[in-house]
């Protein structure tokens, strides 16, 4: 028996029963809702649409609110709250209702947004950075280190070749500083002997600080800056900060900015020369930067001809040692290009 037959049965039953025992009690033996019964014995007819409700004696007229509507949209007024437009009123000997009233009537047309002009900006600039060989393309960064003791921290100054993936430079201070950053890529384009045609960073006040924009003017350096909230516009120095807040032996706090610079020299060592990067064949960053990649790869080509020739039964097809990378990008402009056909195809 379906759920309407039930109820059929359920309405058929007490009303056999009601004339000797009486509606409740017929009710309690089914089981039936009492006032489910009397619903649906007397139905009502019900009126579809917006309930009516008699007019307050105080309501405003259709007509005094389109007065009062055009007031608050007119040239003068538009740019200001209801509050405002009441006082100024009210100054001029003119009340036309309360400001509470004034919000109803704007909610009722739906204009309770900011009424007052608002700033536009023209979309961000999406930064393009392409390079095919090492100090062509910088990015860097600044990440918080914890300290000895809670709310104390250290700041990490990291500066990385895009290209290459190599920690060209670094420093870690207890402030974040535009002079500090100043002086960190001077001393790193002292130390490579060239600068780079990019320097790309995020948008933090160290990074469009003063001493650093005079610097990078007088070295010819064009600067670069993700646009706000968009952690994917510099992935270079995010990757670099993930890999090292994940080494094993990364601390929970570092107890001295002594002890802070001592692990991030080892660490900057071991990830430059030893570190084998996925996003440049797993080579290190060091050998791609300084040109030895190749040397390696060739090392790596003869093993693995050593390997097919002893089992080439171990292998689906002749191994190939991975390919040395030809390019890094930050939104490689080819690749935007073609997923913005593939989106309109």
């Amino acid at each position: 028996m379906g759920r309407a037959e039930y109820r059929a049965w359920q309405a058929e039953t007490v009303d056999a029963l009601s004339p000797h025992v009486g509606v409740v009690e017929a009710c309690t033996l089914v089981g039936r809702s009492r006032a489910t019964h009397h619903r649906q014995a007397n139905p009502r007819p019900r009126v579809h649409g917006p309930w009516l409700k008699a007019a307050h004696p105080a309501e405003l007229s259709g007509a005094e609110r389109d007065q009062v509507l055009a007031l608050l949209n007119s040239e003068k007024y538009a740019d200001l709250a209801p509050a405002q437009v009441w006082a100024r009123e009210l100054d001029e000997g003119r009340y036309w209702c309360s400001p509470r009233t004034m919000y109803r009537i704007l909610a009722g047309a739906g204009q309770t947004g900011e009424r007052r002009r608002q700033a536009t900006h023209p979309a961000k600039k999406v930064p393009e950075l392409v390079a095919t060989g090492p100090n062509e393309v910088w990015s860097w960064d600044i990440t918080k280190i914890r300290g000895p003791v809670k709310g104390r921290w250290f700041h990490a100054y990291v500066v990385l070749d895009i290209f290459s993936r190599y920690i060209v430079g670094w420093r870690i201070e207890t402030v974040e500083d535009g002079h500090l950053a100043q002086d960190l890529v001077q001393d790193i384009v002292t130390e490579q002997g060239t600068a780079p045609g990019w320097l790309h960073a995020d948008g933090g006040a160290a990074m469009t600080s003063k001493p650093l924009a005079s610097l990078l003017v007088d070295l010819d350096i064009t600067r670069s800056h993700s646009r706000p909230r968009q952690s994917n516009d510099n992935p270079f120095s995010e990757a670099a900060f993930k890999t090292l807040k994940y080494s094993p032996d990364y601390p929970a706090r570092f107890d001295s900015i002594g002890h802070a610079r001592a692990w991030m020299e080892a660490f900057v060592t071991y990830y430059n020369h030893e570190h084998r990067h996925s996003g440049i064949g797993y080579y290190t960053p060091a050998s791609v930067h300084y040109g030895t990649a190749v040397i390696v790869q060739t090392h790596r080509q003869a093993t693995l001809d050593a390997a097919w020739a002893a089992h080439p039964e171990r292998f689906r097809a002749r191994p190939k040692a991975t390919d040395l990378p030809e390019k890094a990008a930050i939104n490689d402009p080819e690749r935007r290009k073609s997923q913005e056909h593939a989106s309109k195809a």
